[in-house]
């Protein structure tokens, strides 16, 4: 007499991690799917601003489940967050190191400052168009990451050395060493993300960004040694 034998069932391993694995959980040959959201996430901040992405935009933009942006970030704000930890702060944190390494050098913490930036915005050419929104912009969403984690980094820490440069008599005595900060932004994150603007204008597509730092170095340059013509100086009281 034969024995027949049941038909083989699946693996119950198997099944279970089926059927344990929720909706928009990435699978194992996905793994940077959580990248692409970051990426994408910034771009529809560019363009939307942080405050009208929606995650549903955000996931369209990566070609995902808006279910995978929950589970690798929760919410909106935690996507925000996400962003700002892991694309925004460690640019500026580059930046930072390689202006630290010129010591109290102020011609090479210049110089390092300008050459920074142009490495910035060659890896991340979105940051100064989120910049001047999320920061500039009034209501922007990022003005509190100025404030709270970048300004005590680099804009104060500058501001401090040529303030002691000052003292030794090494820059102009009529400069405030704060705006001369403020000076090095506006010479450099701003120029490049107007740039479609002024290259238009000027049909100036020959200029890149090596052209706007020998162009800034050497209107620093003088700017740092020079005291103000007399042309420019207040005028004096009549007697």
């Amino acid at each position: 007499m034969s024995t027949r034998h049941p038909p083989a069932r699946k693996s119950r391993t198997a099944a279970g991690k089926a059927a344990r694995r929720a909706p928009g959980r990435p699978g194992a040959d996905a793994p940077d799917q959580r990248e692409r959201v970051l990426d994408a996430a910034i771009a529809c901040y560019v363009e939307q601003g942080i405050a009208g992405t929606t995650l549903k935009r955000i996931a369209d933009r990566a070609g995902v489940n808006p279910a995978l942006l929950h589970y690798y970030f929760g919410d909106k704000a935690q996507l925000r967050e996400a962003v700002i930890n892991e694309r925004l702060l460690p640019a500026f944190g580059g930046l930072r190191e390689r202006v630290m390494g010129e010591g109290n050098d102020i011609a090479g913490l210049i110089g390092g400052f300008v050459q920074g930036v142009g490495m910035l915005v060659a890896e991340h050419p979105w940051l100064p168009s989120l910049w001047v929104r999320e920061v500039l912009c009034e209501g922007g969403s990022l003005r509190d990451v100025l404030f709270e984690r970048v300004g005590p980094q680099l804009p104060l820490m500058m501001a401090e050395r040529f303030a002691g440069a000052q003292s030794r008599g090494e820059i102009n005595a009529d400069l405030d060493p704060r705006l001369l900060m403020v000076s090095l932004v506006g010479l450099t994150l701003f120029p490049v993300a107007g740039a479609p603007i002024w290259r238009q204008l000027f049909q100036a597509e020959d200029l890149d960004y090596d052209g706007l730092r020998r162009h800034t170095l050497a209107l620093l340059e003088r700017g740092l040694e020079l005291a103000a013509p007399a042309s420019m100086a207040e005028p004096e009281e009549q007697a």
